[in-house]
C-alpha cells in the first residue's frame, strides 16, 4: 500500500485490502524493530566485507569473515541478507588448457635469438598467436608485424579447425 499510495487513496486501497485505515498508519509510522535495525547494520558490514573482497566472497566466506570480528550471527542469517542485498559471489571460471604440448611437430628455428632490432623495412617479421573465449568456443588470432616500423604486415582469425 505504501508504494501506491501516491497513485490510489489509501481509503480505497484499506477496502480492497479489508484492512483498517488506522491499522496501516500506525504500521506504516512503526520505528523498525531491534532485529530490522540490526539487520540494517549488518548490511553495511556485509556491503563494506563484499566489496573490499572484489565481490568473490560468497555467504560462507562473509559468515567467517564476520565471526573473525568477533559478530556472533547465524550462517543462515548472513546468506539471506545477501540474498536481500543481490550480492552474490563471482565464481572464477574453470581453466581450460588451450595449447597442446604433446604433439610430433618440431618447433621453428630461433632465427632472432631475441636480436629484435631491423635495419629496414621486410628485414624482420614475428607473430604471434592469442587464444580469445566467445560465448561457444576459443577464436584464435595471429597478427604478424615488421620489426621495423612495428606494423601490422597481417593478421587471421579462425577457430582452429
Amino acid at each position: 500500500m505504501k508504494e501506491h499510495s501516491k497513485r490510489h487513496s489509501v481509503k480505497k486501497m484499506a477496502e480492497i485490502f479489508e484492512v483498517s485505515r488506522s491499522g496501516y498508519y500506525a504500521w506504516a509510522n512503526r520505528e523498525p524493530c531491534k532485529r530490522d535495525k540490526e539487520d540494517m547494520e549488518l548490511a553495511e558490514l556485509i556491503k563494506m566485507i563484499f566489496k573490499n573482497h572484489y565481490g568473490r566472497y560468497g555467504s560462507p566466506r562473509v559468515f567467517e569473515e564476520l565471526k573473525a570480528c568477533g559478530r556472533r550471527i547465524g550462517r543462515k542469517r548472513v546468506e539471506r541478507l545477501m540474498r536481500e542485498l543481490g550480492l552474490y559471489a563471482r565464481r572464477q571460471r574453470k581453466y581450460i588448457n588451450t595449447t597442446d604440448s604433446c604433439h610430433l611437430y618440431t618447433p621453428a628455428q630461433n632465427i632472432l635469438n631475441r636480436n629484435f632490432n631491423a635495419s629496414q623495412s621486410g628485414e624482420k617479421w614475428v607473430s604471434d598467436i592469442t587464444y580469445i573465449r566467445t560465448n561457444n568456443s576459443w577464436l584464435y588470432l595471429t597478427v604478424i608485424i615488421d620489426l621495423w616500423d612495428r606494423k601490422v604486415i597481417g593478421w587471421a582469425m579462425g577457430n582452429g579447425q
